[in-house]
């Protein structure tokens, strides 16, 4: 009789080869009941079948992934301090012109974290992040700002000056510190109209200047804060000026640049170089902390307190005609209508985009503290610099996102290595304790009852608090760790020694001492592994503890201090109710990052634990 049944595809030697070896596939037949599955899978399998440990697995992952790779790409500076930028909320609209702007602008004045312009038809239009106090936000125009023809605008740290095309004068914003009182000589020039042309509009730190076609300067706002003298001699001659941080430079209009203000030689900005001594310059620029002059053949001089690479120009193809600075950068408008950047670069506000580098139809310029506006020959716009930060910033102006993902490295670490100690102690302990019982367990359990029966969070605080305090930092996060090891090994201890009780009795434990292997072997090489899936799930749960008692005592100031961050010193902010109110992501961020890291191990341990003992989920 003829055997109908298809005959099974014979494959060559190097295809069975190639299978079992590259593909790692074998020909098992798997409905046959002979085959013996290994634990491991067996664990592997039940425990994948879990959708929540799946999830925590995924997630943990994730997390650890963004922890461990991140701070190479966010940079963490523990002396970093930027006053313009204290309690920015989340945002990303830093430098997002509106719409009705496009195409249209005549004038920009970047502030702080913020940006004030003015379209062709002489409206004003605010973005940004513009609340300056918790009472002032800047995006509240006045009426009479919003019905004017406005010609002119300049923004400050917290405050914007506007110029109609009458002549008029209007503050706005923070005017507590004399930003709207003006001087008797500048409401006598209004009322006048003599010397009152303005053709240049300035605003800075909680001050302004306003300067005539005449060479008139006018200057108002905080005294205590600002050098808001100037000299005699100067007035009538002046064609430009340029604000530092607390003071001001002008360039005048036989071609010299002058220190105007009344602080003389005790500031290092008075300190010229002669090359803009020689009546041949035609602009200037500052920083907060230094100037730069332009002469006529295009060399740029820079003189101040030059410390974040202000005068590390790059090398240029053209002739520079126009100068502006930022904070700490300056950008500079070349001949051919290119652009470029040079300075601090923290906020990438140095790294002009190739469309502005290389096109060659810039026609306007406008540089702001930590933000760049090119405005094409096509009435477009480029922009480029600090458009925000994801997770706002603190009370110090430092970046949330950049702390909480170094803060998670240092807060995983802390934990890490506290397990670690803890179950070496825990597993050595109770593996003596387990194994020779006796004397021996009594000692030990005896120790583990003390040691567990210390108030644990006190007693980390006061020895944290007695020792700590000699200690820098790294030490500080060293003492932690090993604090945290010492103090948590007793749970471990215990779950050890009651495995090496039920082991001990086993029938391969009988068998290696009838060989002859020494207790010690007997202890770490063949009964530890027995246990070693249990010590898996207590070491995971145990990691997540451990997370949390940093954080603890972090929060309460005796854990690793600040500006190191870690997630718990992230969230001290969260004892003080006007950080809760109005800083919200001071504490929430890193409480949820925090929570989801600990959930996801605890169900990364719940689901090992079902894993490997199946039945306790019955019980």
């Amino acid at each position: 009789m003829k055997n109908n049944t298809p005959k099974k595809k014979k494959r060559s030697t190097l295809a069975r080869w190639f299978r079992q070896t590259v593909l790692r596939k074998h020909d098992i037949d798997y409905d046959n009941p002979e085959v013996i599955e290994t634990p491991l899978k067996i664990v592997a399998q039940n425990f994948f079948a879990k959708k929540t440990a799946v999830f925590g697995v995924v997630v943990f992952l994730l997390i650890l992934l963004v922890v461990l790779i991140g701070p190479y790409f966010f940079k963490l500076n523990l002396g970093e301090h930027e006053q313009t930028l204290i309690h920015v909320p989340p945002s990303n609209n830093m430098m997002k012109i509106p719409k009705e702007m496009h195409g249209r602008i005549s004038d920009i004045a970047p502030g702080t974290t913020f940006g004030i312009g003015v379209d062709v038809d002489g409206k004003v239009y605010s973005w940004g992040h513009t609340r300056v106090t918790e009472r002032i936000d800047l995006k509240d125009i006045p009426d009479e700002v919003q019905e004017a023809d406005l010609k002119m605008i300049a923004a400050g740290m917290d405050h914007a000056v506007a110029l109609d095309t009458n002549g008029k004068l209007m503050v706005w914003g923070n005017t507590r510190r004399s930003q709207a009182r003006f001087t008797p000589d500048m409401e006598k020039a209004q009322k006048s109209g003599k010397n009152w042309n303005i053709v240049q509009l300035e605003a800075g730190m909680q001050v302004s200047a306003a300067l005539d076609e005449g060479g008139y300067l006018y200057l108002w706002g905080n005294r205590s804060n600002f050098d808001l003298g100037i000299k005699r001699e100067y007035q009538g001659n002046i064609a430009k000026i340029a604000f530092m941080a607390n003071e001001y430079i002008s360039l005048l209009k036989d071609g010299n640049v002058a220190y105007t203000g009344i602080k003389g030689k005790g500031s290092p900005f008075s300190k010229i170089p002669d090359e803009l001594l020689q009546g041949k310059t035609v602009d200037i620029a500052a920083t907060d902390r230094t100037c730069a002059g332009l002469t006529e053949d295009g060399k740029v001089y820079f003189w101040g307190r030059l410390e974040k690479g202000e005068n590390e120009m790059p090398e240029i193809d053209s002739k520079i005609i126009k100068i502006e600075g930022g904070r700490f950068h300056y950008s500079a408008l070349l001949e051919n209508g290119n652009v470029v950047s040079w300075g601090n670069n923290d906020y990438n506000q140095a790294k002009a985009p190739a469309q502005v580098t290389s096109g060659g139809n810039v026609k306007e310029l406008y540089v702001g503290n930590f933000q760049n506006y090119a405005i094409l020959e096509n009435g477009e716009h480029v922009t480029w610099g600090l458009s925000g930060f994801p997770l706002g910033t603190d009370n110090f102006g430092r970046d949330m996102l950049v702390r909480i993902i170094n803060g998670g490295r240092v807060t995983m670490l802390v934990g890490a290595i506290a397990v670690v100690i803890a179950t070496i102690i825990g597993v050595i302990l109770g593996g003596l304790a387990g194994y020779f019982g006796g004397t021996v367990d009594i000692v030990i359990m005896r120790i583990s009852e003390v040691v567990g029966g210390l108030p644990f969070i006190p007693f980390a605080m006061i020895l944290s608090a007695v020792i700590g305090s000699r200690l820098d930092p790294t030490q500080r996060m060293y003492l932690i760790m090993i604090v945290l090891g010492i103090l948590s090994w007793v749970g471990t201890c215990r779950l050890v020694r009651a495995q090496f009780f039920a082991q001990r009795e086993m029938e391969y434990v009988t068998a290696a001492k009838a060989m002859g292997i020494r207790e010690g072997a007997i202890i770490f090489r063949h009964i530890l592994p027995n246990v070693f899936s249990l010590l898996l799930v207590s070491m995971t749960l145990d990691f997540a503890t451990s997370m949390l008692t940093e954080s603890t005592l972090s929060y309460l100031g005796f854990g690793i201090p600040l500006p190191t961050p870690t997630w718990g010193n992230l969230l001290t902010g969260a004892n003080n109710s006007i950080i809760i109110q109005q800083y919200w992501w001071r504490w929430v961020f890193p409480a949820v990052i925090f929570g989801m890291c600990t959930i996801c191990i605890n169900l990364i341990g719940d689901g090992l634990r079902d894993a490997m003992d199946p039945k306790s989920t019955e019980r």
